[in-house]
This record gives C-alpha cells, sequence and structure tokens, in this order.
C-alpha cells in the first residue's frame, strides 16, 4: 500500500487533533509533510515531535522564537508568519485537512487546492464568502473535495451509489441546540453560558454559538448548494435531536438514503482521509436500540431566522453569503462580550446584509476586501443596536 502524505491546515484545533490521532493510529499509511497552526506554540510543538512533519509553521510570527527553540535538533523546519503558511500549505501533498477557521484560512487552502490534490475541507469559510472563487480553483487544479462538515460528509456519502441524476433533495440535519424548545421570551434574556451549553456535540465558543442560533445550519445550506451544485428548494433542513441521523439523499423513485453514525468527528475525518477505502476508527459504534427513537421536527422560521437569511444570501450571489458570514462572525464575537441580547445576533445579520447587497466577487482579494467593509458594517449597526438597548 502506498503511503499517502498529509499536510494538516490548523493542527492544533478540535479537528485538526483529531486528523492526527487517526494518523498516530495507522504511521505505516501516512506521512506528515507540514503541521501549520495559528498561536498555539507548546501543542504545535508537541505535535510536531510526535509526527516529524518536514516543516511546522506557526502564523502568528511574534511566536517564532518559541517554536524554533522547541523544535531545536529536531531537523523539523520551524517557520512563523502568513506568508509561510501559505507556502507550507501549498507543498506537493496527497491530501490537505483544511481546518483553519475563518478568512485567516482562506488563502492557505487556495495554496493547498492548486497542487491537485485531495483537500478534507473544514473550512466553511472557503465555500461560504469565496464558494465560487475556490470551485474554479478545484477545477483548474483537478482537485477532490472531500467535505468533513459531518452533515456534508453524509451526503457525500449517500450519493456514493452514482445517482446523482436522480435526486430530488438532501436533508439536513440540525441537533437544535439549547434552545430547541425555548421561547422567544426565554431566548431574548439567554445568557453566553446558557448558549455554549450544546446538549449534544462538544465545540468551540463560535460554533456552539453558532448552533444556538442555527446559523450555522443556514451556512451549512450554502455548502451544500455550492458542493454538491444544488438548488435551494432542493435543501431541506430538520431538527434532530439525537444527531445519529447526519443527513439524507431522497430520490426521484421515493427512496430515501440516510448516513448514520455517533456524534464523532473522527467518522467523517476518517472518511476523508481514507478515501475511497475506510479507515478503521476507535469511534464508539451505533447502537440503535439504546437509543431507541429517532425524532425530526420542522425548524421554527420565527424563533430561527437565520435560516431565512442564509436561503436569502444564497439565492442573492456570493457577496451576499460574504456578507453574512462576516456579520455573523463579529455578532457572535459580540454576544459574547455581553454587548448585544442572542437575538440581536440575527438581526444586526440581517441589518448588514441589507446595507451591502450581493456585489460581484471575481477573486479571492475582492472576497476578503468585501468581507473587512462587512465588518465595519456590522460593527457600526452594532454600535445603534446598543444605544437602542439603552436607551
Amino acid at each position: 500500500m502506498a503511503v499517502k502524505t498529509v499536510t494538516v491546515l490548523g493542527s492544533t484545533g478540535s479537528v485538526g487533533t483529531q486528523t492526527l490521532d487517526l494518523l498516530a493510529a495507522s504511521p505505516e499509511r501516512f506521512r506528515v509533510r507540514a503541521l501549520i497552526a495559528g498561536n498555539n506554540v507548546a501543542r504545535l510543538a508537541e505535535q510536531a515531535r510526535l509526527h516529524r512533519p518536514e516543516i511546522a509553521v506557526i502564523a502568528e510570527e511574534s511566536a517564532y522564537p518559541a517554536l524554533r527553540d522547541a523544535l531545536a535538533g529536531t531537523g523539523i523546519r520551524a517557520e512563523a508568519g502568513r506568508q509561510a503558511a501559505i507556502g507550507a500549505a501549498g507543498m506537493k501533498a496527497d491530501w490537505t485537512m483544511a481546518a483553519i477557521t475563518g478568512t485567516a484560512g482562506l488563502e492557505p487552502t487556495l495554496a493547498a487546492i492548486r497542487n491537485g490534490g485531495a483537500i478534507a475541507l473544514a473550512n466553511k469559510e472557503a465555500l461560504v464568502s469565496a464558494g465560487d472563487v475556490f470551485l474554479r480553483a478545484i477545477d483548474a487544479a483537478g482537485a477532490t473535495l472531500l467535505p468533513v462538515d459531518s452533515e456534508h460528509n453524509a451526503i457525500f456519502q449517500a450519493l456514493a451509489d452514482g445517482n446523482r441524476r436522480s435526486l430530488e433533495k438532501i436533508i439536513l440535519t440540525a441537533s437544535g441546540g439549547p434552545f430547541r424548545e425555548a421561547s422567544l421570551a426565554d431566548m431574548r434574556e439567554a445568557t453566553p453560558e446558557r448558549a455554549l451549553k450544546h446538549p449534544v456535540w462538544s465545540m468551540g465558543a463560535k460554533i456552539s454559538i453558532d448552533s444556538a442560533t442555527l446559523f450555522n445550519k443556514g451556512l451549512e445550506v450554502i455548502e451544500a448548494a455550492r458542493i454538491f451544485a444544488l438548488a435551494p428548494h432542493e435543501i431541506e433542513v430538520l431538527v434532530h435531536p439525537q444527531s445519529i441521523v447526519h443527513g439524507m439523499v431522497c430520490y426521484r423513485d421515493g427512496s430515501v438514503l440516510a448516513q448514520m453514525g455517533a456524534p464523532d468527528m473522527r467518522i467523517p475525518i476518517a472518511h476523508t482521509l481514507a478515501w475511497p477505502e475506510r479507515l478503521e476508527t476507535r469511534s464508539p459504534r451505533l447502537d440503535l436500540a439504546a437509543a431507541a427513537k429517532l425524532e425530526f421536527f420542522a425548524p421554527d422560521p420565527v424563533r430561527f431566522p437565520a435560516l431565512r437569511l442564509a436561503r436569502e444570501a444564497l439565492v442573492a450571489g456570493q457577496g451576499a453569503s460574504t456578507v453574512l458570514n462576516a456579520a455573523n462572525e463579529v455578532t457572535v464575537a459580540a454576544f459574547l462580550a455581553r454587548r448585544i441580547g442572542f437575538l440581536d445576533i440575527a438581526i444586526v445579520v440581517e441589518r448588514t446584509m441589507q446595507r451591502l447587497g450581493a456585489p460581484p466577487l471575481p477573486d479571492l482579494e475582492a472576497v476578503l476586501a468585501l468581507d473587512a467593509e462587512a465588518r465595519v458594517i456590522t460593527e457600526s449597526e452594532l454600535q445603534r443596536t446598543g444605544a437602542s438597548r439603552a436607551a
């Protein structure tokens, strides 16, 4: 069996560390070329000493001396800064995990795509903020896009029978988050602490709030449209509290293929890592008898307007998706800082979208410029919202 070369973008994050755990379990099958992280020097150095990449890059330039000293004598090249991250991402590799969150991950991910290998995509912004740019790059390079998000990976697996032309619609599932049964009045008073308490998944702060608002599912609707070339009406969302069914494909003959599994990100990561084969994992095995029941509900559009906003952005065009994503990032940070209320997140995002519309985005530079502008406009809307709440 040929050894597969691997690069991990965002190696110290949740997806990155789980990816490296899987690599460590099968060292005879994989060789790490590059590890790239944001600012966690201690963890990156530890990972580098264990996995022995050719290069380890820390994006935070001021952290370079610490990384250099930690890797002294190992033979592993240490570098730092934005350009170093892009350069390492562009090294030839058979498979790249793209798990740098936010717009910081766009340039390294694009550099990896241009190599023409397999791209395991865990960076939502690549397709939400810059989908047209990235899809063109994937086509030009002949790269293979492998979705890592559990929902998109589920659809990818359910479409493996090759009957894409017979598809009627897909269904993405959502846990419903901590406010699935809460009233609007209750949600209006929600604190960051309550919003961060996800009932099923263990995730970072940003994605936990996105799950509470259902913005994460709105972003996933946009991603699904880009990955699978679907129209908005071909994508449905259902709330599924058990988080066992991750996605379904409905065919024209009435058949429905569902991908199920324990709520463990190592499963979709392993699927993309070994694709088109399968990799053994230590993930919990699904016990349907113990689960006892599977429930599905339509999401409430009044309590969770994020889904409507995402669909409107998808219809309006790429620029609107870029604005939605940037505005959501800024408002989530403001909520966590207690500057606005929970329900204000969607209100501010919608106001920002109305102000900026959907300008065309011919390249990544235009995407980054619009992203920056959207953040400035969102901040002005936050100040307006804060002033009205104080009054």
